[in-house]
């Protein structure tokens, strides 16, 4: 199984461009796959840096329902015209930051009969599953991030109903891809336990030197309390990152623009 990071915050590479989003590509269970788009068209350009032909392309699937996952995705609907996309019915509600600033969905891909609703549970293909876990109880809290939904009119915090993860089982493995993990990491760990989790942690906003530092240190340790091998990047935050890799050592590592991984 590949993976390829077509779009991160940051790269190592300075012919791959970055940005504020998350993009990969995967081989995985005799499939071509792309998982999320990223905050702009750039993933197609770093694509063909890697030599990918988004015309070969099966699926897409969007993670949820946020700008800097899904703003590439008019792109791909014009580069490849027969993959479907996976969502969850709730990515086209309205989503915006407190602050008011629209952070959703364009409205023009609402019509797309290529859009394909996964509901809470979808086996795509064999060894490759889509899960919402919105029945699942969330018994780890997950602080307020600023994030918001609108609602019968009213914003209000955001229940992250619209977030999904792709589950990837080769042999007896088994592999979770997740985009922000906004229903929290170490739910996300309880309910599904992969061997290997590709993904964000959205711990950008802790303060990884003052009185977060210990949110992010018991969040290291119950990692590490699974037989799991983790590869993040986006949302984790570079300093959080940082932080928790003192404490995981070569159980986690940054997947940057233009990096690549055999899983």
């Amino acid at each position: 199984m590949k993976i390829k990071c077509l779009i991160d915050n940051s790269t190592q590479r300075p012919d791959f461009w970055a940005e504020h989003g998350l993009s990969l590509y995967i081989e995985a269970c005799g499939k071509k796959i792309l998982f999320d788009t990223g905050a702009s068209e750039a993933f197609e350009d770093n694509a063909v840096r890697f030599g990918i032909d988004l015309k070969e392309i099966d699926f897409c699937v969007l993670s949820h329902g946020h700008y800097d996952h899904a703003n590439g995705l008019m792109k791909f609907l014009e580069e490849n015209d027969t993959a479907p996309v996976y969502m969850n019915e709730h990515a086209f509600e309205p989503h915006m930051a407190h602050s008011g600033k629209n952070i959703g969905l364009k409205k023009e891909l609402e019509g797309s009969s290529r859009i394909v609703l996964a509901g809470d549970y979808l086996k795509i293909a064999d060894g490759l599953e889509l899960f919402s876990c919105n029945e699942k109880e969330r018994t780890h809290a997950v602080p307020y991030g600023g994030l918001d939904v609108i609602k019968d009119g009213v914003q209000r915090p955001d229940d992250f109903i619209h977030e999904q993860y792709l589950m990837i089982t080769e042999g007896f493995r088994k592999i979770l891809i997740s985009g922000c993990s906004h229903k929290g990491i170490l739910n996300i760990m309880e309910w599904l336990s992969p061997d290997v989790l590709v993904g964000g942690f959205h711990f950008m906003g802790v303060e990884s030197d003052g009185l977060g530092s210990d949110m992010l240190k018991n969040a290291a340790e119950e990692l590490l309390s699974y037989d799991t091998v983790y590869y993040t990047g986006h949302c984790t935050g570079l300093e959080q990152y940082c932080y928790m890799k003192q404490i995981m050592g070569e159980r986690v590592h940054y997947l940057a623009a233009g990096q690549e991984i055999d899983v």
